[in-house]
């Protein structure tokens, strides 16, 4: 392939995915007039826009997802078997891009893979935070990281962490002006605090179990946030109840600072596990990574 198609291809997938000329000029390490002569050039040699421009945002014609759709598996074979070849040696090295959630980098992810910036100078990892389930090829993604019952069957699954537990919190300020409620039906009586997830852009329900039934409840409140650590943090202000991962709740329990709602209610989950596309064969990096973050005693 000529270099110029070559790079023009990569610009197209950098834009389509960051949907934004100037995240995908900042992420391509080129100007953002570089990268829109680029495009120009590439649709002006195939007589097709593959692009439609607004003053917001940037999508894909049915033209360019149709070129896509046939040209990025390609060359992502072809980038992982050029991994493949610089990585016969003991060294790993290249860019490993991982989406996984907040809390998952924070709680798993960076106090494992920390250390391997050091013993592997070559290695780079960008972390990408995000609630979505994503298609890991189609984000060009090297890994993500979700809770085990939400992984699909065209992947692979490592898991990278324990059974997983939520709980509901709140604080002595705030119960001293509401009652404790005793049952799941009582939270419609609190303010809750509630996460909002970007697919489809819904409010996450709050899991629960009532003796065997499972409960998916959806409480209502004048708070809302993107992110976990902010609904914990309002909680702990005293501003309503919250339902985070346990081991956020477990030292404000342990200090007093929060009170646990519900407890006989709380539920848990498969661990974290770390996944990949299944018709790709790891890199010498993904495989230094896969192996700092499996369980101990895992034999998959």
């Amino acid at each position: 392939m000529a270099k110029e198609p070559y790079s023009e291809l990569l610009t197209l997938i950098a834009v389509a995915r960051e949907r934004s000329f100037t995240r995908a000029a900042a992420q391509l390490g080129m100007s953002q007039s570089m990268l829109s002569h680029t495009i120009r050039a590439m649709e002006a040699r195939l007589g097709l826009r593959l692009l439609t421009r607004t003053t917001r945002s940037v999508a894909l014609t049915e033209a360019g997802e149709r070129l896509l759709a046939a040209v990025a598996p390609r060359l992502e074979a072809i980038e992982a078997q050029l991994h493949a070849v610089t990585e016969l040696g003991n060294t790993a090295s290249g860019t490993l891009r991982i989406t996984a959630s907040d809390h998952a980098i924070d709680s798993l992810l960076w106090p494992k893979l920390a250390p391997l910036l050091a013993q592997h100078p070559r290695l780079n990892l960008e972390m990408h935070s995000d609630y979505t389930l994503i298609d890991i090829v189609q984000g060009r993604f090297d890994f993500g990281v979700r809770l085990g019952d939400g992984l699909t069957r065209d992947t692979r699954a490592i898991p990278i962490g324990p059974a997983f537990g939520m709980a509901i919190i709140g604080t002595p300020a705030y119960f001293a002006t509401h009652a404790l409620p005793r049952t799941p039906d009582e939270l419609m009586d609190h303010d809750c605090i509630n996460l909002r997830l970007p697919t489809h852009g819904n409010l996450y329900a709050w899991e629960l179990q009532r003796g065997e039934q499972t409960l998916n409840v959806r409480v209502a409140g004048r708070l809302i946030f993107n992110g976990i650590y902010q609904v914990l943090n309002a909680a702990l202000a005293g501003q309503g109840l919250a339902y985070v991962p346990a081991d956020l709740a477990r030292p404000h329990l342990a200090t007093g600072q929060a009170v646990p709602v519900l407890e006989h209610c709380w539920r848990s989950f498969p661990g974290y596990h770390l996944y990949y596309a299944a018709h790709r064969e790891p890199s010498r990096a993904m495989q230094v990574v896969i192996e700092a973050l499996r369980l101990p005693g895992d034999a998959h």
